[in-house]
């Protein structure tokens, strides 16, 4: 049924341009396009984050591997004749013992350390008493999420002075 009434026409016309209008100032779609947006954002912040805390954590425990290492090369020390300290491994000259006792405390972390290199130097070239202990550790760091910004080598070292 066609209207022949032009002004009839006209206010059919307008009120569907209006409602188009109205139907294009809606807001009923924005949600779901600024949750869209905030979560293209906030996704990669909350994993960047975890990936950060993680990475501290490894270089925490890291830290503290090469600190008990340093202190279980001064108090039980390497050189076979001066072994007056609680010791039963003082004839590890090469400091394997030292590099187990690392690699024992760094277990804790939730990374595979296998790959971890463990390095134990006398800079006095003796381990007797009062002879210095270096203890140095190289550590690929293998992200869980690859993100830009995160550093993959981490560098520990720690120094004693043999006592016993």
């Amino acid at each position: 049924m066609r209207h022949s009434n032009p002004s009839r026409r006209l206010l059919l016309h307008t009120q569907s341009l209006l409602r188009r209008r109205r139907f294009l100032r809606s807001d009923d779609g924005s949600l779901l396009v600024e949750a869209a947006l905030a979560l293209l954002v906030a996704l990669p912040m909350v994993f960047w984050l975890f990936e950060m805390c993680m990475l501290t954590y490894t270089y925490s425990v890291l830290g503290d591997a090469a600190r008990q290492g340093v202190r279980y090369a001064i108090v039980h020390g390497t050189d076979s004749t001066n072994c007056s300290g609680p010791s039963s491994g003082c004839s590890d000259s090469s400091g394997a013992n030292v590099v187990a006792v690392v690699k024992s405390a760094a277990s804790y972390s939730f990374h595979n350390i296998s790959q971890m290199a463990v390095q134990v130097t006398y800079p006095d070239a003796s381990s007797s008493p009062p002879s210095r202990v270096n203890i140095a550790i190289t550590y690929t760091y293998v992200p869980y999420i690859q993100l830009p910004g995160i550093v993959h080598t981490i560098q520990l070292s720690a120094q004693g002075r043999i006592t016993y």
